[in-house]
């Protein structure tokens, strides 16, 4: 499995591709802007996406997908946020975002599968109810749950502080010390390095 980190937007959200040599096949985590950016990346890898998956609803990592026209995966908590400025918060920046492609829900514990990628969907609510993270065997894309030295915002709507929390240390602060955490703002750290230095734990 290759991994490849695309920065995208006015809020630097990282894009993840992951991708499988042996099929070409690929998942496009959080495409929330410039998407030809992302298609020229795709090209470049020789990858053809099978499916868009959103860590959570809000319209800095939503803002692409309907462009590639291809099934949104997205925790079943957070299915409304794709067709609602409100939820995914556009309506504060004066937009009115939507994803127009159909959402296929996931849930706690799901395995997700293409060609030889595989990821455990782990429920993180907090910054968002139906946030969620995706773990692999030596890694874990975060999105907004946790970050290198921070945590997601709780400040904004239907957004709970004592969730996210919970979610990082049963969910995240269990896994092994040596995995790698993608998160979806920021560099990357590992869940050791939060487990002893992030201020917000």
């Amino acid at each position: 499995m290759t991994l490849e980190k695309i920065i995208v937007g006015p809020m630097q959200v990282n894009c993840y591709i992951l991708g499988c040599p042996r099929t070409s096949q690929a998942i496009v985590i959080d495409p929330g802007a410039e998407p030809e950016k992302i298609k020229r990346q795709l090209k470049k890898c020789g990858l053809k996406v099978k499916c868009i998956v959103n860590t959570h609803g809000h319209a800095d990592h939503i803002g692409a997908n309907s462009y590639f026209a291809l099934p949104v995966y997205i925790h079943q908590l957070d299915v409304k946020f794709l067709t609602n400025p409100e939820l995914n918060l556009s309506s504060m920046l004066g937009l009115s975002l939507t994803s127009s492609v159909p959402a296929k829900l996931l849930k706690d514990g799901q395995a997700l599968k293409v060609g030889d990628i595989s990821l455990k969907i782990l429920h993180t609510p907090g910054h968002t109810p139906g946030g969620i993270c995706l773990k692999a065997d030596k890694f874990c894309l975060t999105g907004d749950t946790l970050f290198a030295q921070g945590i997601g915002r709780t400040d904004i709507p239907y957004a709970s502080e004592e969730d996210l929390l919970t979610s990082i240390r049963e969910k995240l602060f269990t896994l092994p010390t040596q995995i790698a955490i993608y998160p979806g703002h920021g560099p990357s750290s590992t869940i050791g390095e939060e487990k002893e230095n992030n201020p917000f734990l």
